[in-house]
C-alpha cells in the first residue's frame, strides 16, 4: 500500500515538473556542430555548407531523445507547432548531425528564426564573421530574453 501511494505521488510530482517543450537546446545532448562534409563553400569566408539532409527517422529520434532523456512532453498532436531545428543553422555552416538538432517549439522559433535570417544575410554580405554569428545565435537560443537585442544589433550591421 505504501509503495503504491509513493508511486502515484511520484508520478504526480514528475508530471508537475515536466515541461511541455524545451525553450532552448540542451547543450549536453545538442552542443551544436559545424558542417564537416560540405556540399559546397559559401561566401567570401568560404564557409563549409551542408545541404539540408535530416530524415524523418532522425527527426523522430530527436523528439524521442528529448522526451525520454529530458522528460519533455512534446505533444505532437499538432506537429506544425514544432520543427527540428539546426542549433547552428545550415546557412551559418551548421551540420545535419544529431548533435546539432533539437525540437523547437513555434513560440521559440518565431523569436530565433529572424536572427538566423538576418545573420546569414549579413554573413553573405561579409558584414560579420561566421564565428561571431555562431556565437550570437548560440546566445540567442540559450537566452531568449537576449534575442531582441541581438536581432537589433545584427540589423544595424
Amino acid at each position: 500500500m505504501k509503495f503504491s501511494l509513493f508511486f502515484i505521488l511520484s508520478l504526480f510530482a514528475f508530471n508537475a515538473y515536466s515541461l511541455d517543450f524545451p525553450k532552448s537546446p540542451d547543450v549536453e545532448i545538442t552542443p551544436g556542430s559545424l558542417c564537416d562534409h560540405p556540399d559546397s563553400y559559401r561566401y567570401a569566408e568560404q564557409i563549409p555548407y551542408c545541404e539540408r539532409d535530416v530524415s524523418s527517422r532522425t527527426k523522430s529520434e530527436i523528439f524521442e531523445t528529448y522526451r525520454d532523456e529530458l522528460g519533455y512532453v512534446l505533444d505532437l498532436s499538432n506537429r506544425s507547432n514544432y520543427k527540428i531545428d539546426h542549433y547552428i543553422p545550415l546557412c551559418a555552416g551548421g551540420s545535419n548531425n544529431d548533435d546539432n538538432l533539437w525540437p523547437q517549439h513555434i513560440s521559440v522559433f518565431t523569436i530565433t528564426d529572424p536572427i538566423e535570417s538576418v545573420g546569414c544575410e549579413k554573413l553573405k554580405a561579409g558584414r560579420i564573421l561566421q564565428k561571431n554569428l555562431v556565437a550570437l545565435i548560440r546566445q540567442a537560443k540559450l537566452n531568449l530574453s537576449d534575442a531582441p537585442r541581438i536581432l537589433k544589433n545584427l540589423q544595424s550591421l
